[in-house]
């Protein structure tokens, strides 16, 4: 881990500036989230808190991925959830990291000294507000989640997670999934398959599967291209019937 002067400290130019816990704020509120910021860099396979540490901060993810986990008294690890650009890490009035991080990729954050950030919360209800709604859809994502890890096929469930991460990078260059839309898959097929409960093999040969039959196109390693987002939103297997998908 490191601290990182990032490459600008300017908040109105920060990339997650429309989708982090600070997106409802006035300029005067942000120079005082400005007081107590400061941002901490980590490698891939970098661990950023254990379970049970201390919480001596709170963060959004500013740029990569990180994982969160849990062991059980055996050793077996599950991973729980995804960490994506502008996701918030810690929860205000907790003082101990329920779960691991992990950074999956170079990762960069925005930290924010836990206690001052609570006090600031009381003062500032924007940060509030938006805190409540992010966990409120972070609690979408987690029956999302569960609904793909405990009833959906193989298939389905890189569909799913292909999706996800489609809709996420949309949201986060603020548009909307597309036909023909590209984006980096942010995950080895090593960590789709710990995420999703399946084999390293099942993978990689789901994976081929939705590239042979053209549902999705793979541009060296990581680049994924939609040639057509409906196909693939009927690959994951959702009932989507009169409702909009996105």
């Amino acid at each position: 881990m490191n601290d990182t002067s990032f490459n600008s400290r300017d908040c109105g130019t920060c990339p997650i500036r429309h989708r982090a816990v600070c997106s409802r704020c006035e300029p005067d509120e942000l120079e005082h989230l400005d007081d107590i910021k400061y941002y901490r860099t980590y490698e891939a396979g970098q661990p950023v808190i254990w379970a049970g540490d201390p919480m001596e901060f709170v963060a959004s993810v500013v740029t990569g991925i990180a994982t969160l986990s849990q062991t059980m008294e055996d050793g077996r690890t599950q991973m729980v959830g995804l960490l994506l650009p502008s996701d918030f890490i810690g929860r205000p009035g907790r003082e101990h990291a329920p779960f691991d991080v992990v950074a999956v990729t170079d990762l960069t954050l925005c930290c924010f000294r836990k206690k001052p950030f609570e006090d600031l919360m009381g003062s500032t209800p924007s940060i509030g507000g938006r805190l409540l709604q992010m966990t409120l859809d972070e609690l979408d994502s987690a029956r999302e989640w569960m609904l793909v890890l405990g009833r959906k096929t193989a298939r389905e469930k890189i569909a799913s997670l292909v999706m996800i991460i489609a809709r996420r990078d949309a949201a986060l260059h603020k548009r909307l999934p597309k036909d023909g839309m590209e984006f980096d898959l942010p995950l080895t097929r090593e960590a789709m398959a710990d995420y999703l409960g399946l084999t390293l093999e099942t993978v990689s040969r789901q994976i081929s599967a939705l590239k042979k039959s053209g549902v999705i196109q793979l541009q060296g390693k990581r680049q994924v291209h939609i040639p057509d987002l409906q196909r693939l939103v009927s690959e994951t297997g959702d009932d989507v019937d009169g409702g909009h998908i996105f």
